[in-house]
């Protein structure tokens, strides 16, 4: 037999083909209680020669978990699972995915013959008896959506300190991202590149038209090129949010990215363009954050962290960034 590991959706899944050796093979993918979930394939040194392969299996309200699954009996075993101290108890929890309509003026086409997605997927965790369906919440909207990475289902406790206090968890699965296959994440890149900071608004803005939440009851996060994330829908929407979490912020782009003495500037080439060209230049100066900071302007809450040894982004660029959003700053 043999074993796939799909991406439906964005789900992680795991499908069985029973049969390699005959013309009419039979697959069929393992099904599971959970509609949200990451089901990836576990380094197993008995796959070639057994009945059984091993899995790993995780979302937002289940820990790590190894299973066994024996192909010819289709039983699964659960081998080990991630400890939670403190009687964590999934059943007062809720977790489910909305899908935004991405705006109609922002639907690019991918630079490719593949099909792209025209909603973005938004994944809400939140506590059953806190959570007011009639009023909105308080929500922490976190997102990142470059490099083709995946915010997959994982179990994270730190999510439940949001969630025991009435927060709403949400991850926003915006362009540049690769949760919905090879054309979401190329058209968030490159020339692309600010569908992946409209996805954010969009989706900020439908969690509002929802009456899910409300922008003063609002915080938003994102890391690294995430940062960047934070730093382009600040200067495309200032009032979006109460509050704003940038972590070591990938802000200064124009400057960072037209050194090639810095070790991860020319790599990086293959992500958001070479600025040596002028169409590249002229479109990563048009939502470099640091450039675009508008004078005369409220903006939020804003925590900046920065790493004096950060291999990737150098302090300097979240620092020249809070000097200048401090001095434009209107509150």
């Amino acid at each position: 037999f043999a074993v796939l590991q799909e991406r439906i959706d964005g789900i992680n899944r795991l499908r069985i083909i029973e049969s390699v050796e005959t013309a009419n093979d039979t697959s069929y993918l393992l099904p599971f209680d959970s509609e949200i979930f990451r089901a990836t394939l576990s380094r197993s040194y008995q796959a070639y020669s057994g009945d059984s392969f091993r899995f790993d299996f995780a979302n937002q309200l289940t820990p790590l978990k190894t299973v066994e699954y024996n192909v010819k009996t289709k039983v699964s075993t659960l081998l080990k699972q991630q400890k939670v101290p403190g009687g964590f108890d999934a059943s007062k929890y809720t977790v489910k995915r909305i899908f935004v309509p991405i705006p109609e003026e922002t639907r690019a086409k991918a630079p490719f013959d593949t099909p792209v997605a025209d909603h973005i997927p938004v994944t809400l965790l939140y506590r059953n008896d806190l959570f007011k369906s009639d009023s909105p919440n308080k929500l922490h909207l976190y997102g990142y959506g470059s490099y083709g990475m995946s915010l997959d289902p994982n179990f994270n406790i730190m999510h439940f300190s949001l969630a025991d206090r009435g927060i709403v968890f949400a991850i926003t699965h915006i362009r540049g991202g690769g949760e919905l296959g090879k054309g979401w994440y190329e058209t968030g890149k490159f020339l692309y590149k600010k569908n992946t900071f409209t996805d954010f608004v969009a989706s900020a803005d439908y969690l509002v038209a929802q009456g899910i939440t409300q922008p003063q009851l609002m915080s938003i996060e994102g890391g690294s090129a995430g940062g960047l994330l934070m730093g382009a829908v600040l200067n495309i929407k200032p009032d979006i949010s109460r509050a704003v979490i940038a972590a070591v912020p990938f802000v200064d782009v124009i400057n960072t990215m037209m050194d090639p003495t810095i070790p991860l500037t020319v790599p990086e080439y293959e992500e958001w363009g070479n600025p040596n060209e002028k169409e590249y230049f002229d479109y990563m100066l048009s939502y470099s954050p640091y450039d675009n900071v508008r004078p005369n302007t409220k903006y939020p809450n804003i925590l900046v962290k920065a790493g004096l040894n950060d291999p990737r982004v150098a302090y300097w660029e979240p620092a020249k960034w809070v000097a200048k959003l401090r001095a434009f700053n209107t509150d």
